[in-house]
């Protein structure tokens, strides 16, 4: 590989140091692993991108999506792991999606819901994690049902579950454990949103974004995205095409 330009690493790496924000609010892409350290596709992603740049990587953690992006404003990380949504991009350059995920719902397995149409309707109360993307999503498209916001991503399901909501919007491979675990639930066959995740730099670093979209271009070809998800029991995942 040839040489990186200064920019770039001063950009992404000042003083040596490339901070990585990993989202533990999203297990497709991290999770805590046997000895308590992060792992996933994300953590693989970060850790790959700092050995490229010859920087030490410092991993800052968080358990929503919500909480990464308003930490942004703190200057907290250069790089971080988040859907692409209109409202994050005013503020943040995305690389192309290295992963897409389903946005759905968990409901009551005697419900008579079977579409994700099903769930827009007046009277409705459907639980998400605040300032995740299927909360970004749904604040724009839906017209009837009411949103009530948790915390975080996981918040949702013990939210719905304790007010007795109509159903829990969420990223379908957590809910879909959910249902694994307890009979009583159920998650809806369809999707309301394919969730593209990308890794994202702070608006105003344009070597370092520029360079970022060009490495998750490569690992996705490379198939470092493919077997990291596979590593990380996340097999059911669907890597994004490259572009």
């Amino acid at each position: 590989m040839n040489a990186i330009d200064h920019a770039v690493i001063d950009e992404l790496a000042p003083n040596g140091v490339l901070r990585a924000a990993i989202n533990f609010g999203n297990p497709v892409l991290a999770q805590k692993g046997p000895d308590g350290m992060p792992q996933g596709v994300s953590v693989a992603l970060a850790k790959a991108l700092a050995e490229e740049l010859g920087v030490r990587l410092e991993m800052v953690t968080f358990d929503a999506a919500g909480k990464v992006f308003a930490a942004l404003e703190e200057g907290a990380w250069r790089i971080a792991f988040l859907a692409i949504e209109p409202v994050r991009e005013e503020q943040i350059a995305f690389s192309e999606p290295y992963v897409i995920i389903e946005g759905t719902y968990l409901v009551a397995a005697e419900s008579s819901y079977q579409t994700v149409e099903d769930l827009d309707q007046p009277g409705l109360r459907l639980a998400v994690g605040k300032g995740a993307a299927y909360d970004l999503f749904l604040t724009r498209t839906l017209k009837h049902a009411r949103l009530e916001r948790a915390e975080t991503s996981a918040g949702a399901v013990d939210l719905y579950v304790e007010q007795g909501l109509d159903a829990a919007a969420g990223v379908r491979q957590p809910l879909e454990a959910v249902a694994a675990d307890n009979g009583k639930y159920r998650v809806i066959d369809g999707a309301f949103t394919s969730i593209r995740q990308a890794m994202a730099v702070p608006r105003g670093h344009d070597s370092g974004a520029a360079y970022v979209r060009g490495f998750v271009e490569r690992k996705k070809a490379e198939g470092f995205v493919r077997a990291a998800l596979d590593q990380s029991g996340q097999a059911d995942a669907t890597v994004a095409p490259s572009v």
